[in-house]
């Protein structure tokens, strides 16, 4: 016998939601979150290499890249393929890989499929063990690919930039660094990515705690046992653990923790959507029939349904596809109910809101078809829509809270109210830990340049973050004017494609390869947007809300400044191509093959 499930009440639903955004409002947006500073200071320290000594550079390269993350290797690759060899990576951790590099903690995998998140896969000939690949693994495709374009050869680890300086005279950058180098270099790419300094809550008392504490992207696997492959932590059997933060990283980590820790603290501002990951192998026969080509197939198939288009076939599959042909779906029927009546914005609006309520209803009950405590279920259960904190998708995260030792400490929106030396409190109760440890990502702001860690200085001696002190000013989220010979490597004022940041990643490198290459054969010294052209793309993004990142309903999160204000600076520094994603891929692609390089000057 089949239940048919009770209709939703989406009035109910709104009022639900908007109930929950309004408890976790707060007036301090982004700034409720700090740097490790004082007894936390090497959290920003790399535990896994000891640099070696070498003496300072003075030399020249043709492009120095800022960062050895996707972005850079994806760029670097380009590049070389493009003939450029002359190509020197800068990067802070001790090897390639960025994100990957750090982001050691147990359970760590991409929450994109690997199929389209690993970048180069056809160019490298890799095949990725499973649909959702564990760090290890996207870390060996990092370096996979620093081998295979020799981006090791003129490379510079555990080094961190202090400041780019554009010198007139001889139209290149100065490069300095913390190693004493001042290398010059004729193009830089600055790929240094929205996730790359860890942050922590601003929670009063949080240096007087005396226990063990760490950044999950500082892992220590000295104190906890195991290693990054999956082995049991069991050094924590005997432990009291805590960790703030229950976002993605969390949501992955949190499975390991209760089968290893003698009893585990989970503290929750807001819980996470988590729906289904049905992880599984990839098989090689299969792989191998897939053609040339397939990759861009599948980034593009993607692409599009993800973002409400318009495909023969799912390629990928999962969630993010999943609520994308629902909505679909949905503007279809009521278009056929309408008669064929023109589709305006209430129209996609009413069909979003709908999918949405639906998707999330599915998720709250899945919640409760897991959790066995009723309580604990409840607190489990997110109220807001699915794309207003990045949705998540696992097989483990929400059973682990059935492990006896596992005690889930909702905070009701408030978040942890302080620190004492010996553990946290939540209202009046006091939870005494052995260890705690900070899930609380990195920095997100809606300051482009937060966190970069080093100044920019353009012609006329004018620094970056004046030039966008009322909001990012590009072409293409990528050219500055009145910084000749730079490319910002990022989604912003391009497709905006937060679902796979990878896509953006290639499409840049990819161009970036292709202004050099042009610049090179032209014989030209210096590359740059004009005024006009940088205007003409930012007026697209002005007056326009962007997307759901900037929807006042949604639950405060990275995704939309911590629930503060969307004014004028930060429509322009959280904004995408308004007709879309797949729509700037297509216009960049043509713009690059056309040759002509529109809105740049090449002198």
């Amino acid at each position: 016998m089949t239940t048919t499930p009770d209709p939703i009440d989406h009035e109910a639903l709104r009022t639900k939601y908007l109930e929950e955004r309004d408890k976790r409002l707060r007036p301090d947006g982004n700034d409720q979150y700090i740097e490790p500073s004082g007894r936390y200071a090497h959290f920003l320290d790399d535990p896994y290499v000891t640099p070696k000594e070498r003496e300072p550079l003075t030399d020249e390269v043709t492009v120095a890249l800022i960062g050895g993350g996707f972005s850079g290797l994806t760029a670097g690759a380009r590049l070389k393929e493009a003939g450029v060899e002359d190509v020197r990576i800068v990067e802070g951790g001790g090897d390639v890989g960025g994100v990957w590099y750090w982001n050691r903690y147990p359970g760590a995998m991409c929450d994109t499929a690997a199929m389209i998140y690993l970048p180069l896969l056809e160019e490298t000939g890799y095949m990725p063990s499973k649909k959702y690949t564990f760090a290890p693994e996207i870390f060996g495709h990092a370096k996979r690919i620093a081998e295979q374009y020799k981006l090791y050869d003129k490379a510079l680890f555990s080094t961190q930039v202090t400041k780019l300086e554009w010198d007139a005279a001889s139209s290149r950058w100065i490069v300095h660094t913390d190693r004493g180098d001042a290398f010059r270099a004729q193009f830089v790419a600055m790929g240094t990515g929205p996730l790359n300094r860890p942050k922590l809550p601003g929670i009063e008392g949080i240096e007087s705690f005396e226990g063990h504490a760490f950044h999950t992207s500082r892992w220590d696997y000295d104190y906890t046992g195991g290693d990054p492959n999956g082995a049991l932590m069991e050094k924590l059997a005997d432990k009291r653990v805590a960790i703030i933060g229950t976002g993605a990283t969390a949501v992955q980590c949190i499975g390991p923790l209760a089968k290893a820790a003698k009893a585990l603290y989970v503290f929750q501002r807001t819980p996470s959507s988590v729906d289904v990951r049905n992880n599984h192998e990839i098989d090689p026969e299969w792989f191998k029939t897939l053609g040339p080509g397939w990759q861009k197939e599948w980034l593009e198939n993607f692409a599009t349904l993800q973002t409400g288009g318009m495909a023969n076939e799912d390629l990928v599959k999962d969630g993010w596809t999943d609520i994308a042909q629902r909505i679909r779906g949905r503007m279809i029927e009521r278009w056929k109910q309408a008669g064929g009546a023109q589709i305006d914005a209430d129209f996609l609006r009413r069909a979003f809101e709908e999918c949405d309520d639906e998707k999330m209803t599915e998720i709250r009950a899945r919640v409760e078809s897991i959790v066995e405590d009723k309580a604990t279920a409840e607190a489990l259960k997110p109220w807001y829509r699915q794309l207003c904190k990045r949705p998540c998708f696992h097989d483990e995260y929400l059973q682990a809270y059935n492990e006896p030792g596992t005690h889930l400490i909702d905070t009701d929106g408030k978040g942890v109210q302080r620190m004492d030396k010996t553990g946290i409190w939540v209202g009046d109760t006091h939870y005494e830990v052995d260890c705690i440890i900070f899930a609380s990502g990195f920095s997100f702001g809606s300051d482009q340049i937060r966190g970069t860690g080093f100044t920019t200085v353009g012609r006329d001696g004018l620094d970056l973050g004046d030039r966008w002190a009322e909001g990012m000013q590009t072409l293409h989220g990528m050219h500055v004017h009145g910084f000749p010979n730079l490319f910002v490597i990022g989604p912003n004022q391009g497709a905006f494609l937060i679902s796979n940041i990878t896509h953006n990643l290639t499409e840049a490198g990819t161009t970036i390869a292709s202004v050099v290459a042009h610049a090179r054969k032209e014989g030209a010294q210096e590359v740059e947007v004009t005024p006009e052209a940088e205007q003409a793309w930012v007026s697209q993004f002005q007056g326009n809300r962007p997307g759901f990142l900037g929807n006042p309903d949604c639950t405060p999160g990275y995704y939309n400044n911590e629930g503060a204000p969307i004014g004028p600076r930060e429509r322009l520094n959280a904004a995408g191509y308004p007709k879309g994603p797949v729509a700037f891929f297509k216009y960049l692609e043509a713009w690059r093959d056309s040759g002509d390089f529109e809105g740049l000057e090449f002198r």
